[in-house]
């Protein structure tokens, strides 16, 4: 350095540690977010930090006419938006509002029911269960982030982990079935795929995992009601997919609408507090659902909406939604010394870190890319594709009615589903669109073009009581060699505020199968709906039953490809199918009757119609004998469980191993059966490959107690794969 630059030098440094002690501490890039966040507290009002608390929705609103008067009423303190628009540049604007006219400049949280996709939309999360694929899964899911980014959303109100044994209650259909376990699993994926290796990554959005919590036992299925939980069933059967979904490190949660035995979800201490903050130590925040804090008062729990808040808030509640409950009576609250501010500061510290996380405060604006360079990628339509394939489960399948062989030349392609695009989507579509749907009729006119004539007659409505379609049905159905009847549910009849006192389908679909059933023809019956269905005589109607669920963009062509066969179902329930809707509930982890071979119905069956965990495929499954490491184990070693499995068909297949733990004996009453592990490989025809279960005392083998704490009890024990069950002994 010569001497002029020493000079120099020595001038400036003055100018550059000034710059620097000015640049406040939150602004730092550089700096740990923990004191970023303790310098920005420091420095916001009572009324800023209220603010952050509070989320507001402004209505699906991108049209430039109106842009200007919406963001006038938008508060650029507010601590999150309900963002319905798929406008980046209208998000910048709002974000630029927040981040210039704010005193402090707080960025915006920006959030969406991203379900199952948000433009690309993927088959219902219940249907994305029944493809057991939990990479697939995760790929979904960051799929559905980097479209959101993209679009201007950071945080999803997603993924559903309540355990839902009642189809009654149609909210089913945005979780992922009746087993812990599985929720659990597919819970820890969903949150992988949206929030990535790191929130601050480009196309990584927040989880908020929801319903917390026992949201789906709702009396009767109706929603919005009371569950009755007992503290068993609270930890054993609940608590499993939220734990797993917090120590995959899930940013936020939601609480529930329901009363839980006497004291709403949205403010239950010991739930949100006592559990989840303080024994589970997360650290992020609780969302309310949509204006479940004002609900306390319906509930009979607050006199009014000040008490509201107040309860809400000190159970543990951080951010209200859409309500305005908090921003309009917190500081009150405060002023009052029922509210200390430094449980103000604690909630704000939690939005705050998300926020920081998210890298919103140092890159608070999206890209503003053209729609086709964010939506229906090819690697996403890919994706999508094998999802919805995977997800579609054969229930039946006589005399190998289906694939369709050489032979068959005209199809009679029927009912209300084949040209549908909207239903076809499902509930919380996201931002999906009809004209991206690939229909059914779409789908098989692509595959079975030059092979086949398709006779399409749509027969009837979904529900209803006109039968003039009927006629050009059966005339369709009889100048072909088979038929392929399309029916189920709309969109609107399963998801949010969807309970049904009966889940069979309506009287004008049993008619129209019963119809085309007298032409002698063989039929397949296409069942697209959100929930398990009561069939009915259409079971025995059917020769073939393909659940195809509501599979979203990029239905069409994976169910014309297991039609014709050039694909193999591999799909298997994720929840049971009862036989009637009285069955109710029905589910396969029952605990054991105190008279097993009585006291159950006596004008039913007290068998479902299919089973958790049923699903067929066009290949046999050989299950060889399974082998135990050892038939005796300590609690600090481990247990090997292993089978040999050959495919002994004609034709690759894909197939699910489901392990299963019985533990017959116990202080506290087990479930019959309990799925612990499950594993899906793909076998060519004649190929074996060994299925394995490693069986982990201390996570397989114990239990909670009403409080909680995990019991490891000695004794004997059950591994049960397929149709084999081998006991084994647990030592001290």
């Amino acid at each position: 350095m010569n001497k002029l630059s020493a000079i120099f030098l020595s001038l400036l440094m003055p100018i550059l540690l000034l710059a620097q002690q000015s640049t406040p501490i939150y602004k730092n890039k550089k700096a740990p977010i923990e004191k970023r966040i303790d310098d920005l507290l420091k420095r916001m009002t009572l009324e800023e930090k209220i603010l952050q608390t509070n989320q507001w929705t402004y209505g699906k609103n991108a049209n430039e006419n109106n842009i200007e008067s919406i963001q006038k009423g938008v508060r650029a303190e507010i601590g999150s938006l309900i963002y319905r628009s798929i406008s980046p540049v209208y998000r910048n604007q709002i974000m630029r509002k927040a981040m210039e006219e704010s005193r402090l400049g707080i960025p915006i949280l920006m959030g969406f029911d991203v379900i199952h996709g948000y433009r690309t939309v993927y088959p219902i999360p219940l249907a994305q269960a029944c493809s057991w694929n939990t990479d697939l899964v995760t790929k979904a899911c960051a799929v559905a982030a980097k479209e959101s980014r993209l679009s201007g959303v950071d945080w999803t109100f997603a993924p559903m982990v309540d355990v839902a044994r009642d189809p009654r209650w149609g909210r089913v259909a945005e979780g992922f079935g009746e087993d812990p376990y599985a929720n659990s699993v597919f819970c820890v994926a969903s949150v992988n795929g949206y929030q990535g290796k790191n929130l601050s990554d480009p196309f990584s959005i927040a989880a908020c995992l929801k319903h917390y919590i026992g949201y789906s036992l709702s009396e009767g299925g109706r929603d919005y009601h009371s569950s009755d939980v007992s503290a068993q069933t609270l930890w054993e059967t609940f608590m499993p997919p939220f734990h797993a979904g917090v120590k995959a490190g899930a940013a936020t949660l939601m609480s529930a609408f329901n009363d839980i035995s006497g004291v709403p979800a949205s403010a239950n201490h010991y739930t949100l507090t006592e559990i989840l903050k303080e024994r589970w130590k997360h650290d992020g925040f609780v969302v309310s659902d949509w204006g479940s804090v004002e609900n306390l008062i319906a509930q009979g729990f607050a006199k009014d909406r000040k008490e509201s808040g107040l309860k809400s808030f000190l159970s543990g509640v951080e951010m209200d939604m859409v309500d305005n409950v908090y921003v309009e009576n917190l500081a009150q609250l405060v002023q009052e010394k029922k509210i200390p501010e430094s449980k103000i500061d604690d909630a704000v510290r939690r939005i705050l870190r998300l926020k920081f996380r998210l890298g919103l405060f140092d890159n608070p604006y999206v890209q503003e890319l053209s729609e086709k360079d964010r939506y229906y990628q090819p690697e996403s339509m890919a994706v999508a594709q094998q999802m919805a394939e995977e997800s579609m489960v054969l229930l039946k399948n006589n005399n190998q009615t289906l694939p369709f062989s050489n032979d068959i030349k005209q199809i009679a392609l029927i009912g209300p589903m084949v040209k549908d695009s909207i239903n076809m989507m499902g509930s919380w579509e996201g931002q999906g669109v009809a004209t991206a749907v690939e229909t059914i009729f779409e789908g098989f006119s692509k595959e079975f073009s030059g092979k086949a004539t398709i006779n399409y007659a749509k027969g009837s409505e979904f529900d209803g009581t006109d039968e003039s379609g009927f006629a050009a049905a059966v005339q369709m159905s009889q100048k072909s060699d088979v038929v392929v009847l399309c029916m189920g549910e709309m969109k609107k009849w399963s998801g949010e505020n969807t309970s049904r006192s009966s889940i069979g389908l309506p009287a004008i679909q049993h008619k129209l199968l019963a119809e085309l059933k007298k032409t002698g023809k063989k039929i397949i019956l296409v069942l697209s709906n959100g929930r398990p269905v009561e069939l009915g005589d259409m079971e025995s109607l059917s020769d073939a039953i393909l659940e195809i669920w509501q599979p979203g963009i990029a239905g069409g062509t994976p169910l014309a490809g297991l039609v014709s066969g050039r694909l193999n179902p591999s799909g298997k329930l994720a929840i049971t199918f009862p036989l009637v809707t009285g069955q109710i509930p029905i589910y396969y982890s029952m605990r054991q009757p105190a008279r097993p071979k009585i006291g159950g119905y006596k004008d039913v069956s007290n068998e479902p119609k299919y089973w958790f965990g049923h699903g067929l495929s066009y290949t046999n499954f050989s299950y060889g004998t399974v082998k135990l490491s050892s038939n005796t184990i300590n609690k600090k070693s481990k247990l090997v469980a292993e089978v040999e499995v050959t495919n002994t068909g004609t034709r690759t297949g894909k197939e699910i191993a489901f392990w299963y733990i019985s533990d017959p004996v116990a202080s506290i009453t087990r479930p019959m059966k309990e799925l612990k592990y499950f594993e899906k490989l793909e076998l060519k025809a004649g190929e074996k490959k060994t299925f394995k279960f490693e069986i982990d005392p201390e996570r397989d083998l114990s239990f909670p107690d009403s409080n909680g704490m995990m019991r490891l009890e000695s004794g004997d024990f059950y591994v049960t794969i397929n149709d084999q069950r081998l006991k084994f002994e647990l030592t001290e």
